[in-house]
């Protein structure tokens, strides 16, 4: 089938709630993505922040291929090897002591939310305007964005409050005798690549310890290297109770978790929580492997040289258009002075794919292997595009 039969089947068949690019990608290597034309594409999306290893990495594809002709599945009533060894390495890497094993974000958060409102037996919860935390009832309860949450309000649970992100005085103003949790993210994704100062955090830690408020860090996006250090709260040294995590953690298979201290961990029992897939053979294996690659080949160390450079290169575009570039890491955000939608087009007939984010921030997130060769090719193409 052609391009143009294969979305006509989307239009005929799913559920309306994608508005896709329109072209059907087909494989890929490494940064670059190939549709079934045969156009090639550098990937500076990742699967919105996921293919942290790019596309087709060998040692991240064998643990799959190997994991597979052993057991794909089990169900969480029996013990599999990856998901013990990879619960022993990543916990051995961070200031957690526990793990539960999801399948996506919004499910990560929603546990979440649930182990704090169990710990604390308190009933209401903080998030930021412009968070995104999930699509499922809870969790966009917790999302501050009111057009996501409009068509559903009749269904939302109560005891969610929005306040204003990077402000400190709003987080004091919403914390009363019932607050369980405060959940936010490091760096605000979908909100624009919005970078808080670092005193926000130590003052939003210092609030939950003197009321008893678990703080819940949101690193769905932000996680596995995305902003320089394997989690962003690390850049503002704060030791969170728990930490949500998805995306980049299977290097594109669908995995997700929560992390959390002994004495917050210690309140769910079994019967509280649970899940059919999550923390599957198949999916740990592929966590591994890219824990693995992330030591053996240095990653961190190749997001922040490469982040660097690319910031710095974004700061020289065109700044009648460019109103600001911010970002940490490979997690990068250009809000134009105009609406970037139409941006995204022209960057994908360029050969490039992005994403437009908050109406006027076009957000890049590439694989965390690319080279600044790469980067040099996207900056030349961005600068004619702008011009």
């Amino acid at each position: 089938m052609n391009t143009n039969e294969l979305i006509k089947i989307e239009d005929d068949y799913f559920i309306n709630t994608f508005t896709r690019q329109p072209i059907v990608l087909d494989h890929g290597d490494g940064v670059k993505v190939f549709d079934i034309d045969g156009n090639e594409y550098l990937d500076m999306f990742a699967g919105i922040a996921v293919n942290a290893l790019g596309h087709n990495h060998p040692k991240l594809v064998k643990a799959i291929q190997d994991q597979a002709s052993k057991l794909i599945h089990i169900s969480s009533i029996y013990y599999n090897e990856p998901a013990l060894i990879y619960a022993k390495k990543l916990i051995d890497k961070t200031c957690f002591d526990r793990i539960f094993y999801a399948n996506s974000g919004a499910e990560a958060n929603e546990g979440a939310i649930k182990l704090a409102i169990k710990y604390t037996g308190k009933s209401e919860i903080i998030s930021t305007i412009e968070s995104f935390h999930g699509r499922t009832s809870m969790t966009l309860a917790a999302t501050g964005h009111e057009d996501y949450q409009e068509p559903f309000k009749a269904i939302l649970p109560n005891g969610f409050i929005n306040v204003e992100y990077n402000n400190i005085d709003a987080i004091k103003d919403a914390i009363n005798e019932n607050t369980a949790a405060i959940i936010i993210e490091p760096i605000q994704g979908e909100g624009g690549v919005n970078i808080p100062d670092k005193k926000y955090f130590k003052e939003i830690e210092k609030l939950c310890k003197q009321h008893n408020i678990v703080l819940i860090v949101d690193e769905v996006q932000t996680g596995f290297g995305r902003c320089g250090t394997l989690f962003a709260h690390e850049l503002f040294d704060i030791k969170p109770d728990i930490m949500t995590m998805a995306k980049g953690i299977g290097g594109g298979v669908p995995m997700g978790g929560i992390l959390a201290t002994e004495k917050v961990a210690s309140a769910f029992v079994p019967g509280d929580h649970g899940t059919t897939f999550g923390g599957g053979p198949l999916v740990c294996a592929a966590a591994n492997a890219v824990l693995d690659v992330f030591d053996e080949e240095n990653i961190l160390d190749n997001v922040n040289e490469v982040g660097d450079y690319f910031l710095s290169e974004l700061k020289k575009l065109n700044k009648d258009t460019v109103a600001d570039v911010r970002g940490k890491g490979l997690m990068i955000g250009v809000e134009l002075t105009k609406p970037g939608a139409e941006y995204v087009d022209k960057f994908r007939q360029a050969g490039f794919l992005i994403n437009c984010t908050a109406g006027n921030v076009l957000r890049f997130v590439p694989p965390l292997i690319i080279n600044k060769a790469e980067i040099d090719e996207f900056i030349k193409a961005f600068d004619e595009i702008l011009e």
